[in-house]
């Protein structure tokens, strides 16, 4: 048995490295791409320029666009956790009727097709409630990121448990003082997990943000699919660097501050 897996390995090892380049080349001739020297996107690239990232800056669509999708995203992970963390209190801590189904209706959105619930939100929000576009806009994007904040910061307080806000409580805090004082803080990096997964979640998202969108109220990614519609050079693949180096960026940052592994573990440090 032992000699049959040995025998395994290498081509467990060369499949795997087959899977990583699949996934990974698409990445890399974006990144060759957006150096071109040419006019036009091409593989591989006829030169060095580091033009196409300065032309960004000169892309209304693009300065537009990056304004709201960070407005958006910041306003849209406030009220997430606003939202969320309550909801996951109670989920964790408390024992009520209808507690499941409560959970499985917070938690949906992560099942439902993000392109059917866009529809869904567009009929309702805007042709029906005739909301304003930035708000039905923000609007969904609190509903696609509040299953993770709620998701993550439930994990968090699973791993806390409930003994320190018992202990909190037995020194005379109320509940309410037991919360801000005892829980919050010890959740602080759970929190921020939740916050840098929800930006991310909303920064990149598309399916709701096609439908919610219009003149002046697009987002960013909105804007590189009409950009690309009209031209093919360069700048689309130098924007998109600059997206998926952000989003490394977030979820690095994610990952020094609480770790990957602990979502793996359900809560718990691995």
């Amino acid at each position: 048995m032992r000699y049959a897996g040995h025998r395994g390995q290498p081509f467990v090892l060369a499949a795997s490295c087959l899977v990583y380049l699949f996934l990974m080349f698409p990445m890399l001739v974006i990144l060759l791409s957006s150096f071109d020297t040419r006019e036009y996107m091409s593989f591989p690239p006829g030169g060095f320029t580091l033009r196409w990232y300065a032309n960004i800056l000169n892309v209304e669509l693009f300065m537009q666009g990056m304004k709201t999708s960070f407005s958006v995203g910041i306003l849209a992970t406030v009220l997430a956790l606003m939202l969320g963390v309550p909801a996951a209190y109670a989920l964790t801590r408390l024992d009520f009727r209808g507690k499941s189904l409560l959970d499985s209706i917070l938690l949906s959105p992560l099942i439902v097709p993000e392109i059917v619930l866009g529809m869904g939100l567009l009929q309702i929000l805007v042709m029906v409630r005739a909301f304003p576009l930035y708000p039905a806009l923000l609007i969904g994007h609190v509903v696609i990121v509040l299953p993770y904040a709620i998701r993550v910061t439930m994990a968090s307080l699973i791993n806390l448990g409930p003994g320190v806000e018992e202990a909190a409580r037995s020194l005379g805090a109320n509940g309410v003082r037991a919360f801000f004082r005892a829980v919050l803080p010890n959740i602080r990096t759970g929190l921020l997990a939740a916050s840098l997964l929800s930006f991310i979640t909303s920064f990149n998202n598309v399916p709701i943000s096609i439908f919610m969108t219009g003149p002046n109220v697009t987002t960013l990614p909105i804007q590189m699919m009409i950009y690309s519609e009209y031209y093919f050079d360069p700048t689309i693949a130098s924007i998109s660097v600059v997206m998926l180096l952000l989003t490394l960026l977030l979820v690095y940052a994610m990952e020094r501050s609480i770790g990957l592994t602990y979502f793996a573990g359900g809560g718990r440090r691995q």
